[in-house]
């Protein structure tokens, strides 16, 4: 790695880490400092913080890798997304806002459940706790595994302390990352997330302006119509379950703790304002995704370049097409996408460890100062557990945020929604609906059918798939993605039980 790249990516180390210093002084004396900032955000900090929590390596490695391989058609996951974000700030943003803050200032969405139906507060608080930690774990897997294939394609070429060029980058990420979390709480993350997404969406408007006036727009044209004449068609023989798998990642915004987190925090009344940024910040975003993916096939292919992972398109224009100070930028802006996300995810989960495990159960009575210090002991425990999960360097980052991505909106997407907008729901309802749709998403993704077998000769009919590719087995979401189901199932379980235990509950409407 030369130089200049060198001193880039070790200025935005130093950002990140003083802005952690600098949230330490200003909001870890109590839980509502450190979980929540103290509900005080301005709009442009939550909207970006919203934003780039969300979107993670996937937004530069995960989507344009499909594109890259599939064309066009990988562009309804953005489209869906869109639609999805769209109606989260309209739906769930001001009635979440408001509401957590009348039902006992409820500093987590576990705790925003529990006091919303005390019936069943304790069941509440638990299950959706243990949902949030293991897919969490599994979520922030997906963005240490973005940092190693970052590590071992750019900066290491062999071993580093006996350990492979992708293990020492996903170590080296997952160090970072705990740094500034542990040390700045909610404060520190949202405000490294607003710094990370202005990056983001610079680096993802200037790369694929720079490839396509490099390589001329009918010449890049031309080299995706050489691979496929579908490649930039939007249906490409898309067949109705296919579409709907691609469309339905946006069921899974109403689910996200990590994302409607930020709602809680709006600085009170702020809560338009970061919408129409939030949404701005977005549109551009996926856009430059798109170009990334697509105009980086089209440049692979007409200058004869070799790519073996394909979700390393973003790297490899980075390493290839700029200046190295710039190119250091440019991977400063991928480490910003998959910091963001894991920052804002460990401190859901550790949050959630601390008020709804350790207050619960071991102290009720612990101290602000003693509850800051446990959050701080899990975000490290459940940053570790993502460690081993992304152990494994064949993960694929948008395989695991889409398991991770269906769990949350299946498990909590009808329940958010419901419980802000349905007086009628129950808190036997509630927790029929987590488990629902967490049993149903992991059934669909753990479940495998034989390979030969009739269920799974039909799935690999129905979808068109490689036969010697699915030589281990076929789960079920190899047929449709598993939130369709999950999210139907959970509104179904929620909308069932809340009617047949009406008038059992204790009503806290």
């Amino acid at each position: 790695m030369q130089t200049p790249t060198i001193i880039a990516l070790a200025l935005y180390f130093a950002l990140m880490l003083g802005i952690g210093l600098f949230a330490w002084k200003r909001s870890t004396a109590d839980s509502e400092g450190y979980l929540l900032g103290g509900r005080n955000l301005p709009p442009a900090v939550a909207a970006l913080s919203a934003g780039a929590s969300d979107m993670s390596g996937w937004l530069l490695l995960g989507l344009p890798g499909a594109l890259y391989l599939s064309g066009l058609v990988e562009a309804w996951i953005g489209v869906g997304l869109f639609a999805g974000a769209v109606a989260n700030w309209y739906i769930v943003a001001p009635r979440l806002r408001e509401q957590t803050v009348r039902y006992g200032n409820a500093l987590t969405i576990p705790q925003f459940l529990a006091n919303r139906f005390p019936d069943k507060a304790t069941a509440l608080r638990v299950v959706s706790a243990v949902i949030i930690v293991v897919f969490f774990a599994v979520y922030c897997a997906a963005g240490l595994v973005g940092g190693g294939l970052l590590f071992a394609s750019s900066f290491f070429s062999g071993e580093i302390l006996g350990m492979s060029p992708y293990m020492a980058g996903v170590l080296l990420t997952a160090l970072v990352v705990l740094a500034y979390t542990t040390i700045g709480g909610f404060l520190a993350v949202s405000l490294t997330d607003f710094v990370q997404g202005l990056i983001m969406v610079t680096a993802l408007v200037v790369m694929p302006l720079v490839v396509l006036f490099g390589d001329g727009t009918a010449e890049s044209v031309g080299a995706l119509r050489s691979v496929d004449p579908g490649f930039l068609s939007l249906s490409s023989d898309m067949g109705v379950i296919a579409f709907l798998s691609l469309i339905a990642w946006g069921l899974g915004y109403f689910g996200q703790p990590h994302i409607i987190v930020r709602f809680m925090a709006i600085r009170e009344g702020g809560v338009r304002a970061a919408r129409n940024i939030g949404l701005a910040w977005m549109l551009v975003a996926l856009l430059g995704a798109v170009g990334v993916g697509l105009l980086g096939r089209a440049h692979v292919e007409l200058n004869g370049l070799e790519l073996e992972n394909a979700e390393t398109i973003f790297i490899l224009l980075a390493n290839t097409l700029f200046h190295p100070f710039v190119t250091g930028f440019l991977l400063a802006a991928l480490l910003a996408a998959i910091m963001s996300t894991i920052s804002s995810q460990l401190l859901v989960a550790s949050s959630s460890l601390t008020e709804d495990f350790y207050r619960l159960f071991l102290k009720k009575d612990a101290s602000e100062r003693e509850a800051v210090t446990v959050g701080r002991i899990s975000t490290a425990l459940v940053a570790v557990a993502a460690i081993v999960i992304a152990s494994d360097p064949e993960s694929g980052v948008l395989a695991l945020v889409a398991n991770a991505w269906a769990g949350f909106g299946a498990a909590f997407g009808p329940l958010i929604i419901l419980s802000l907008t349905w007086k009628r729901m129950t808190g036997a309802g509630a927790v029929a609906g987590l488990v629902t749709g967490a049993a149903v998403v992991l059934l669909f993704v753990l479940y495998s059918f034989p390979a030969g077998s009739a269920f799974a000769n039909f799935i690999v009919e129905t979808r068109g798939l490689d036969p010697v590719g699915v030589k281990d087995g076929v789960t079920l979401s190899a047929l449709v993605y598993e939130i369709i189901p999950g999210f139907i199932l959970s509104w179904l379980a929620i909308w069932s039980v809340s009617l047949a235990t009406a008038g059992q509950a204790t009503e806290n409407n």
